[in-house]
């Protein structure tokens, strides 16, 4: 075991969250996966279960400015000339607190070269009736503005031998159409498109790693994706407040091995791929100014 493993658990649901990148590397009820996970002496692959800030998805050339500083990340995609999720998922978070179903986890980001900034950072995990809760906290601990944006990496399964046979309900608008290194150049509308799935359908042959906006909310401001099971009473949903105005949907194509198209990665992001470059969907935090947004998921 290379990390630390802290358990959380709630009726017959079981959660365990790695020291490393305060990863979601397992999420079960009653024994049976609802994250599609990994072991714990396993290197996290594909990013399951990551935390991904301060930015989500690609920022292109690992560069950008922002009010008058510039900051150069490591290209950790190179074959696409990108730094990819952030620079948080392969350090050490510390255990604030926990109790048999909370678990809190917490890292300080140091300003660097990729981020001259100082950011403090907390994920809350929080099992209840309605399943696993995750509500992340930033703040601002430099002396300038800064700017931020986060998302998450779950890899949810219904128990499919692969997502080609799973139902997947996304109730968005539109998605982002990306370029051959996987930047936004633009948006276009799914209606009558093969990344249609506002009534649910089965996933099929489509190949997704695709953001979609524009997300139907109810009266709370809660957007949900739900992936179900086409031959059984199972069903799991992602839900995200206001704060998440975008999630991105992979298919894990590119992923080898057994794990290919194996499960769906469906990710809450506060801000698009490639944000800090192009300021879209950016928070901007004030010196001493925090951010929360809260997400989940629920098994039927």
């Amino acid at each position: 075991m290379s990390a630390s493993q802290h358990h959380i658990g709630h009726g017959g649901q079981r959660v365990v969250v790695s020291e490393v990148g305060a990863t979601l590397r397992s999420y079960r009820v009653e024994d049976r996966p609802v994250v599609d996970g990994f072991e714990a002496g396993e290197i996290c692959p594909s990013g399951r279960g990551q935390v991904l800030a301060p930015w989500p998805n690609r920022l292109g050339d690992g560069r950008f400015r922002f009010d008058g500083t510039e900051a150069t990340a490591p290209l950790d995609e190179p074959a696409r000339r990108n730094a990819i999720h952030g620079l948080v998922r392969w350090i050490p978070w510390q255990l604030v607190s926990r109790a048999q179903n909370v678990l809190v986890m917490g890292c300080v980001l140091h300003p660097q070269p990729a981020y001259p900034w100082r950011l403090g950072l907390q994920v809350e995990y929080r099992l209840g009736r309605r399943g696993l809760t995750v509500t992340a906290t930033a703040t601002n601990d430099s002396d300038t503005v800064a700017p931020f944006g986060i998302g998450f990496h779950p890899y949810l399964t219904v128990g499919t031998p692969t997502i080609d046979t799973a139902r997947l309900r996304l109730e968005a608008r539109r998605r982002l159409v990306t370029d051959e290194r996987g930047l936004p150049t633009g948006s276009a509308a799914v209606a009558g498109t093969e990344f249609d799935f506002t009534t649910g359908r089965l996933v099929g042959s489509t190949r997704l790693d695709t953001a979609f906006e524009g997300l139907a909310r109810d009266d709370a401001g809660i957007a949900t994706v739900e992936l179900g099971h086409p031959g059984a009473p199972r069903t799991v949903a992602v839900w995200m407040d206001e704060h998440f105005p975008y999630v991105m949907v992979f298919s894990a194509d590119t992923v080898e091995g057994p794990r290919r198209r194996g499960s769906l990665a469906i990710e809450p992001m506060s801000c698009p791929p490639d944000a800090l470059r192009s300021g879209t969907g950016v928070v901007t935090l004030d010196p001493g100014a925090s951010w929360s947004g809260m997400w989940g998921i629920s098994p039927g």
